[in-house]
């Protein structure tokens, strides 16, 4: 009996130690885990005092206001900086995710998605100067908006683009899981641009536009756009009484944005011409130019942008011949009226 009970304790005194340890073959959380839950805050306009959402007229732009908010990305990349200057890269699941890390390493974590066609990531490897930059796009027939914006570059509209910048990650241990939130803010906003004509859109069979004074890039880390301007160029769809086209911006350069903790400063006279090419059932084509520089003034975060009385005379579209109207590029064939810069009816 006494050997037995005996036996009974030194088996015991054995067990209880592996219960109250752990062994890498057996245990799944002996490993540090992170965990990023994700918050994306998808706005397309930044409200500065136009309260654009307050009787939002969704029969007039053709969407309810809730309609035009960014869509949750494909994935995201997400990189690590440690003090030693060494870098971690990761894609990340848009609902998510949970992943071992190395023990005892804190650092900083820029999130951004990755799932873009025209955009330039640049200097990521510096979080500091890490940026977007929109890609670019030529046209010849940008007389005006070129003579405005002279050190501007052409680009294409920029995709949807959120970013977050954490800027300390505590360490994390063994059997340890951190919980990381992660603010997805966006860096793209929407411009809804409207051309009313009160005459002669029936004439009209194509339409594209250009957006100029605009930023060229963003940082990832601030949200602060580039002081380097560009000009949007875009295309338009034609309806019963406007042309219209939603236009994605970085939007106002040199921009530090209250949204990401910082106070927006005075505009500093910064010019925004805005541009509509039309091409006739004839060929010709015709340009309006328009200074929107008291427009932009507040939204440099998306908003509405309108400009109204275009007119497109019966005898403009007289026939000239067999024109085929359903061309990829324009070219600088046909002839270009180009009307005043400024002052022009209606524009606001």
């Amino acid at each position: 009996m006494k050997i037995s009970k005996l036996i009974g304790i030194t088996v015991a005194t054995m067990i209880l130690p592996l219960l109250g340890s752990c062994r890498n073959e057996i245990c799944y959380d002996h490993y540090p885990t992170m965990g990023i839950s994700f918050n994306w805050e998808r706005e397309w306009e930044r409200d500065y005092g136009n309260h654009h959402e307050n009787g939002w007229d969704a029969g007039y732009y053709g969407n309810e206001y809730h309609e035009l908010r960014p869509a949750v990305p494909e994935w995201v990349n997400m990189l690590r900086y440690f003090p030693d200057g060494h870098t971690g890269e990761k894609y990340l699941q848009p609902g998510g995710a949970q992943f071992t890390v190395e023990e005892g390493s804190e650092c900083s974590m820029l999130l951004y998605n990755g799932d873009t066609e025209y955009i330039v990531l640049s200097d990521v490897a510096s979080v500091s100067d890490a940026r977007a930059t929109a890609t670019s796009r030529s046209r010849a027939s940008l007389g005006v908006v070129m003579e405005r914006h002279p050190d501007a570059r052409t680009t294409n509209p920029p995709d949807v683009l959120y970013a977050t910048y954490i800027d300390h990650v505590p360490s994390v241990k063994n059997h340890e899981l951190r919980q990381i939130p992660a603010k997805m803010q966006p860096l793209v906003y929407s411009y809804i641009i409207t051309y009313e004509f009160e005459h002669g859109i029936e004439h009209v069979a194509l339409a594209r536009g250009a957006l100029g004074g605009m930023a060229e890039s963003v940082y990832l880390r601030t949200g602060v756009t580039s002081e380097e301007t560009s000009i949007i160029l875009f295309d338009c769809e034609k309806r019963q009484s406007c042309c219209r086209a939603v236009v994605h911006s970085f939007g106002a350069p040199a921009f530090p944005d209250a949204y990401y903790g910082r106070k927006a400063q005075d505009d500093k006279d910064k010019a925004y011409t805005l541009n509509l090419e039309i091409m006739l059932y004839n060929g010709k084509t015709l340009e309006f130019n328009y200074d929107i520089s008291d427009q932009l003034k507040n939204q440099p975060r998306g908003g509405v942008i309108k400009v109204s009385g275009l007119r497109v005379e019966d005898e403009q579209n007289q026939s000239q011949g067999g024109f085929n109207v359903n061309v990829d590029d324009w070219g600088d064939s046909g002839e270009i009226i180009d009307l005043p810069l400024g002052n022009q009816p209606g524009a606001q």
